[in-house]
């Protein structure tokens, strides 16, 4: 069986509800970063990278958003999460899955985690200042030339979905008002009423 590793507040909640939508079979095991769980010597084994989402399967051990997502995509290709059949469809919800994890949640990191880049107080301090209009550089970005609506890639729901709800849930802690993009702030909405959703959130919430 699937095993998802997860923390609360972190884009591992993507995998999770992909994993709800699917209709596969899994279980998972939450890390508390308060304590520290992601660095026991335990989780190492599992992943050396120290983060999450992890997924483990048959076949070894997952890491990545886009690639857990992707996993899960043909893992259950009944349940139609991304265009498995279409060649170029496939690359461009993988282009917007890229976008998110390589600028988008690169960007929210320098808010919390600013002592990746940086031991220096004042250097940490400036990064988090900045967060803010980089946020919101790259919702606008995405409201006018990326979302398609309803959904990510226009009519279907898809993988990039999930991925998209998170990074949206971080706007307001990360100063930037959700009510700025409205196409964004629709989709938010919607994604709160699928059950799927509503389940993988009760995981996270727990």
């Amino acid at each position: 069986m699937l095993k998802l590793y997860y923390a609360s507040g972190t884009c591992a909640l993507a995998s999770l509800i992909a994993l709800e939508e699917s209709g596969l079979a899994f279980e998972t095991k939450k890390l508390s970063f308060a304590n520290g769980e992601q660095r026991s010597p335990d989780y190492l084994k599992i992943n050396p990278k120290g983060r999450v989402p992890a997924l483990v399967t048959e076949h070894g051990v997952l890491t990545e958003t886009p690639a857990i997502l992707g996993f899960i995509a043909e893992s259950a290709p009944a349940a139609k999460l991304a265009p498995l059949g279409d060649v170029f469809e496939m690359a461009r919800l993988q282009s917007f899955n890229s976008y998110l994890c390589s600028t988008v949640h690169v960007n929210h990191a320098h808010r919390p985690r600013g002592s990746r880049w940086s031991d220096d107080p004042a250097a940490i301090e400036a990064m988090k200042a900045k967060v803010p209009q980089n946020m919101a550089d790259c919702f606008t970005l995405i409201e006018e030339t990326m979302f398609k609506s309803p959904w990510v890639m226009g009519e279907t729901y898809s993988l990039a979905d999930p991925y998209l709800f998170v990074m949206t849930d971080w706007l307001p802690a990360d100063g930037v008002d959700p009510a700025r993009f409205a196409k964004v702030s629709d989709h938010h909405a919607r994604m709160l009423q699928r059950p799927a959703v509503q389940r993988a959130l009760a995981y996270d919430q727990a």
